[in-house]
């Protein structure tokens, strides 16, 4: 078997890890949305009400969290290629604890543990951003762009690949089958992938602490609260869909799962976000990709009564969505290396955040005033992310680890 190689200096030799590496993104990103299709027939299969099994993807999804916060940043104080192929086999280990979960209460804690190991997806761009030999010039975008339209394909395809699998085998076979994928993967991964040392001299701990000091940085804090605020009216559209689609079209969640499929389109707008975000600048672009969120809340508006309408601003509002984060990533990619992972980490947590709250609000929304009311919250977070992504930032020079 042939050692890893180290880093490659060039950008021919990047390509192929760029695109390897966008499909870890897609395996990996979908792992955490298997449980979604999955709620009715483990509640039949296990005995157990809606919403006892409605635990399973929350908990995924805070130990998704969870692990973005405590093992990205890992990533600049360690080998990403290790890090990578451990989270790779642990998570394998995951998937195996929930297809063979005997009650609900242990699919929660495997789904958890599921979620905890896979923020793979936030380990590779940085990786491949360093891969590439672009982390200080053009072709930045590009890459961050092939990466994160792997992660939307993945989380696209995993709802439609893990219904249409547990009809013809059953929920348990779901998880069988992702873990084979998974560790199969790894496996591919643990013979291309080069080495990948530690980008900044510093502890986890210390990287672990400086978080809070990089969000101080002007830049990082617009681009990520923006990030946060698009989040928001995100969340809110993806989680009043149902109800809108079920009270208003007679619309059940087959046919509202179909609506993931019509924002496969921003999958094919990311890598040109990225590319954007070197051509016009931060302001430039950030102020593009989210006023298309702006103008996609308000072609939705009639989709309180029209169904044409719905569909049109569902595209929209997902490119804008999803280019503005290639965005925000490339702009935060253009700073220090050596803290790439720790400024993953500070976006997608707050993302993450900014979505939850955007399904609270989007309901509560919903409850208080319907459709319009729904709009209405959409469109104010998503024009103040706009406004807070386009303001000046000022000189301040960017330490990683602080200094003077």
């Amino acid at each position: 078997m042939n050692a890893p190689q180290t880093i490659p200096g060039t950008r021919a030799q990047g390509r192929t890890p760029t695109f390897l590496l966008a499909a870890t993104s897609a395996v990996t990103a979908a792992n955490i949305y298997l449980s979604q299709p999955l709620l009715d027939s483990v509640a039949a299969s296990l005995g157990v009400t809606a919403d006892a099994v409605g635990a399973v993807p929350t908990a995924t999804q805070l130990g998704y969290a969870a692990g973005i916060l405590l093992i990205v940043p890992a990533g600049d104080s360690r080998d990403r290629r290790r890090l990578i192929l451990g989270l790779g086999a642990a998570s394998t280990l995951a998937l195996a604890g929930c297809a063979l979960a005997p009650s609900v209460w242990w699919l929660t804690v495997a789904g958890f543990a599921l979620g905890l190991l896979s923020p793979v997806p936030q380990l590779v761009t940085p990786l491949a951003v360093a891969l590439s030999g672009t982390s200080g010039g053009a072709g930045r975008g590009r890459v961050v762009g092939t990466v994160q339209g792997g992660l939307l394909i993945g989380v696209l395809a995993s709802r439609a690949y893990s219904g249409a699998l547990a009809d013809l085998a059953g929920w348990r076979a779901v998880y069988l089958c992702s873990a084979v994928l998974t560790l199969a993967l790894t496996a591919v991964l643990r013979r291309a992938l080069p080495t990948a040392p530690a980008a900044a001299a510093t502890s986890y701990r210390a990287a672990l602490a400086s978080l809070p000091r990089l969000l101080r940085h002007p830049l990082v804090w617009r681009v990520v609260v923006s990030g946060a605020l698009v989040g928001v009216a995100f969340g809110a559209f993806w989680t009043t869909l149902t109800f809108l689609l079920a009270r208003q079209y007679h619309i059940g969640p087959t046919g509202a799962g179909l609506f993931g499929l019509v924002a496969a389109v921003s999958a094919l707008a990311s890598p040109y976000a990225g590319r954007a975000a070197e051509r016009l600048g931060r302001r430039g672009a950030l102020a593009l990709l989210t006023a298309l969120v702006v103008v996609g809340w308000l072609v939705l508006l009639p989709g309180g009564t029209a169904l044409g309408p719905l569909v049109l601003g569902v595209i929209v509002l997902d490119v804008g969505v999803w280019g503005g984060q290639a965005v925000c990533q490339t702009v935060l990619f253009a700073l220090d290396p050596a803290a790439h992972s720790r400024l993953n980490t500070l976006y997608f947590t707050l993302r993450f955040l900014g979505i939850a709250l955007g399904s609270l609000a989007g309901t509560l929304a919903w409850t208080a005033g319907g459709w319009p009311a729904v709009v209405a919250t959409g469109t104010a977070t998503a024009a103040a992310g706009l406004l807070i992504g386009v303001i000046p930032t000022g000189t301040q020079p960017f330490r990683p680890l602080g200094g003077h």
